[in-house]
């Protein structure tokens, strides 16, 4: 061993026993001001010691070493957890929380932090995606049970208690199954393996998670950067779930009438609003107004058909709906949220067809205030129950799924209504960037990509068409 190794000042190397150990002085603690110091040992020669403390100190004068830590992902992940949890919105956090607690914790939970490489990710992602599904299909389980027996009880079918009991669900779930299958909608059994967009949602999560370990010091680099990532599939346009067409609409809209909130599931078909988004609507932020086709004066809307100004008995309604707060499930509750993101929130305007609609569905929710009184939760919400009480977002799924069967249409989700609206409205000649604004994209390519900045009040003429369109064809379907 040369000379100047042993003269380098804050490192010393020496013997402890039969091996060799060094000590290297590092800059003092960032937070205490404290000496640092790194100590390791069990080096079988002098050399070997030299040449590892000569690469700890390259690496911490570069910033890339990292104190050597016990902590292991789980305690890791429950910290940065706690740490982002005022960073990112509610739904957000449950979703990390969720990943974490099923799917990251009892697989590498118990290792050490820096343990982590490359290849440990590339493992857990294959393992989530060959048999990463910890959720019984229970759907399925009960569909068969009560397809075997179908003809029991009078050709009625098991009875929900009996299969809830042989199923292990709760009654509820085995009520609201009976009801699906009588109407035709059968389950599709699920793979034992998570889907590749649930893996990637998973990778990013730790991508953003190792990345906040890199700045905390806690890691020396971040080992998602480089891990293979499953690629998710772009589904076949075939395969994909179509829009309605118009008329499909008008065969909806028209059973959907009948519903306590007909107000606004045209309120749906003609802005395109997500579920949270109709969930969540304010009575505020609706305002709506009569104008006369004559004299364009505009009035308080309500019962009275005439224009107060000059009689005229053309008199429509008109308006506008500011779109931000939303409602939203949350571990299986339901809560108020302030959007999906900044370019969701948006004022749009409310066409004729959709105000006549509005009307009287406003008049019962006040009387049904009036009637209640003191009672009557004050949340200001548009969505609501004769009582005052919301219902969760889920409901209004379940809500419209019974509509869609009523009617007998091709069976689309509520957010495929959405899909229609935006579809309806190019297919019509609305010029992109107004249906882009309307349905709440920061960019028109993100709508031209999906689905085929705010307008401002100038969407009108196409509030109006889209309305005027399906209005249309909801009178051929009357008359046919």
């Amino acid at each position: 061993m040369s000379t100047p190794k042993r003269r380098i000042p804050g490192i010393s190397v020496y013997q402890r026993g039969a091996t060799w150990s060094y000590r290297l002085d590092l800059a003092p603690d960032p937070l205490t001001g404290k000496r640092q110091r790194e100590n390791r040992g069990g080096f079988a020669t002098e050399d070997e010691a030299w040449d590892a403390v000569l690469k700890s100190k390259a690496a911490h004068d570069a910033g890339r070493q990292v104190k050597r830590s016990p902590r292991t992902v789980a305690a890791f992940m429950a910290e940065w957890l706690e740490t982002t949890r005022a960073e990112v919105k509610a739904t957000t956090y449950q979703n990390y929380a969720d990943y974490t607690r099923s799917y990251v914790v009892p697989i590498i939970g118990g290792r050490p932090l820096q343990e982590i490489k490359v290849p440990v990710l590339n493992l857990l992602y294959r393992r989530l995606l060959d048999s990463g599904r910890l959720k019984p299909d229970n759907n399925t389980k009960m569909y068969e049970y009560w397809k075997a027996r179908k003809a029991s009880n009078d050709g009625g079918g098991p009875r929900p208690a009996e299969i809830a009991k042989a199923c292990g669900t709760t009654i509820y779930a085995a009520r609201a199954a009976v009801l699906r299958y009588r109407r035709g909608r059968i389950p599709v059994a699920k793979s034992p393996g998570l889907e590749p967009k649930t893996v990637k949602n998973i990778h990013r999560m730790l991508h953003r998670a190792f990345r906040d370990a890199v700045a905390w010091e806690y890691l020396a680099m971040n080992p998602a950067v480089h891990a293979s990532v499953p690629r998710v599939q772009r589904k076949r346009r075939a395969g994909k779930t179509a829009p309605w067409s118009v008329d499909e609409l008008a065969a909806w809209l028209a059973v959907a009438m009948r519903d306590r909130f007909a107000g606004l599931w045209v309120l749906a078909a003609t802005t395109g609003m997500r579920r949270s988004e109709l969930a969540g609507i304010m009575r505020d932020d609706l305002r709506l107004w009569s104008e006369c086709v004559k004299c364009e004066h505009r009035q308080e809307a309500g019962e009275l058909k005439k224009c107060e100004k000059c009689g005229a008995a053309g008199v429509v309604v008109r308006g506008t709906l500011v779109i931000e707060p939303t409602r939203v499930v949350v571990a299986g509750r339901a809560e108020d949220s302030d959007g999906k993101s900044d370019d969701s929130v948006r004022e749009v305007s409310v066409d004729p067809f959709t105000g006549a609609a509005l009307v009287p569905y406003l008049a019962k929710l006040s009387e049904e205030r009036r009637a209640f009184g003191t009672a009557y939760p004050d949340h200001g919400k548009l969505m609501a129950y004769e009582d005052g009480r919301l219902p969760h977002p889920d409901t209004v799924t379940r809500m419209f799924n019974r509509l869609v069967d009523a009617a007998g249409v091709p069976r689309i989700r509520l957010h495929d209504v959405r899909h229609t609206y935006a579809t309806l409205s190019l297919d019509a000649g609305v010029d992109l960037k107004i249906v882009s604004d309307r349905i709440g994209h920061s960019d028109t390519s993100i709508t031209s990509k999906v689905y085929v900045h705010r307008s401002s009040g100038h969407d009108e003429a196409a509030a109006t068409l889209i309305g005027r369109l399906i209005e249309e064809a909801m009178n051929r379907a009357r008359a046919s």
